[in-house]
């Protein structure tokens, strides 16, 4: 069979069985991968895959079978992987009966697919979160990495924070990468593709809500690159950890509200730092984020509960996952609402959550955990968007500060500020 990319003759030996049937099979998927999409060759990857499929829920039969297959083939990639968070913790999340049941019918599979995994080659038994970047986690590429990677918040951070370079891969597509240790070279992978068309100039009287201003800029430039001006006004010109927390929230919100894979802050983000306008494309289109715009966005989100003016069951925070900064700061901020209000507890169910090493490293600060847990929440290490793909669960009337969480669910967004009332208070009037 020809094909228009430029192969090697050790690519083409692959591509012919010269390793097997199954890695003829991985070779082809990513070479017709690549076509689709115009790529000239394919490159090496640099660091460790992140996969996006964590969940064995019982309609991915073919992706079981092509498990069974890489696995009885005795093949694994080429470095230990991470892959997102799992769906379920019956301990910190609680379910009633019925919600138990459906959960049990979906992810019936996720013991069997989680060892499929451990014999792919998965890190460890902790290594389930969006957020494998975190120092805990430590599936950290460098700048100028190449990556096999999906899951769209971890992809467009790897892009924007850290420099790396990674296509918004669907899912398996990441897997064959990692076992083949290449990936077809287009788009986010090339200097032109990492280009600006977008300039986006914030305009705002105060630091813009991560959430808004991210799916402000997704909707608009949807899978194009913009360039944000004026942000580091609010949140300086150094990657502190304050910084890389809102630009995680922030690009979530551009990946899951439009298709962005990478953006460049002004003065912040190492490519924007060392080229400057130099990346930014002749031509490019300009969109002014002011008070006003960001307002219309927040109220453009449709209320999609049974009965809008419902009492909140339960609260998620931490889509994507915390990190263990923002554990410590949910933690006072809690406690000053608390306080404020006059109470002891949360009165609404609240669920953070956070990658399970970052759990871990949370609980050995005594004083923050305590304070925490006996202000009535819990910490989880689930993925809220699949607990809220369970029908039943999705009746809940459940509210949340993720865009993320809000676009693919029927969970209901309030900013920090708003969220912290409404866990304290239990309602959403006002």
């Amino acid at each position: 069979m020809e094909y228009k990319m430029f192969l090697t003759d050790e690519e083409k030996a692959i591509l012919n069985g010269a390793k097997g049937e199954v890695m003829a099979k991985v070779m082809k998927s990513l070479v017709m991968y690549g076509e689709v999409f115009n790529a000239k060759k394919m490159v090496k990857i640099s660091a460790p895959a992140h996969f996006v499929t964590s969940f064995g829920i019982s309609i991915m039969k073919a992706v079981f079978d092509i498990m069974d297959e890489i696995n009885n083939a005795g093949i694994t990639t080429i470095d230990k992987f991470t892959v997102d968070p799992r769906p379920l913790d019956y301990e910190n999340v609680k379910c009633n009966p019925l919600e138990k049941l459906v959960f049990g019918i979906m992810y019936g599979k996720q013991e069997d697919y989680e060892e499929q995994l451990r014999k792919a080659g998965l890190k460890d038994s902790n290594a389930f979160s969006c957020t494998c970047y975190m120092k805990e986690v430590g599936n950290i590429p460098k700048k100028g990495d190449i990556l096999s990677w999906a899951e769209s918040s971890a992809v467009v951070y790897a892009n924007s924070v850290i420099g790396a370079r990674c296509n918004r891969n669907s899912a398996l597509i990441e897997m064959f990468g990692a076992i083949l240790g290449k990936v077809p070279e287009f788009d986010l992978l090339t200097n032109e593709g990492r280009l600006a068309t977008w300039i986006i100039e914030v305009r705002t009287s105060k630091k813009p809500e991560a959430q808004v201003l991210g799916s402000a800029i997704g909707m608009k430039v949807m899978s194009e690159v913009p360039y944000i001006k004026g942000l580091d006004k609010f949140i300086g010109k150094e990657l502190n950890e304050q910084a890389k927390d809102y630009l995680k929230d922030m690009g979530a919100a551009t990946a899951s509200n439009g298709a962005v894979g990478l953006y460049h802050v002004e003065n912040l983000t190492p490519e924007a730092v060392e080229q400057k306008e130099e990346l930014i494309r002749e031509k490019a289109k300009v969109y002014v984020i002011d008070d006003t715009e960001l307002e219309k966005v927040k109220k453009s989100y449709p209320v999609i509960w049974k009965k809008p003016d419902a009492k909140p069951s339960r609260c998620f925070i931490g889509c994507p996952h915390l990190s263990y900064n923002q554990l410590i700061e949910w933690t006072d901020r809690i406690g000053k609402e608390l306080e404020k209000q006059g109470r002891k507890k949360v009165s609404l169910e609240t669920v953070f959550t956070s990658a399970p090493d970052v759990v871990e490293n949370f609980k050995k600060n005594k004083e923050y955990y305590d304070r925490l847990t006996g202000y009535g929440i819990k910490i989880s290490s689930i993925c809220p968007l699949m607990y809220m793909n369970n029908p039943i669960c999705a009746k809940r009337a459940v509210v949340t500060n993720s865009n993320k969480l809000r676009t693919y669910t029927t969970a209901r967004y309030y900013t920090d500020e708003e969220i912290t009332s409404i866990a304290v208070r239990g309602d959403i009037s006002r």
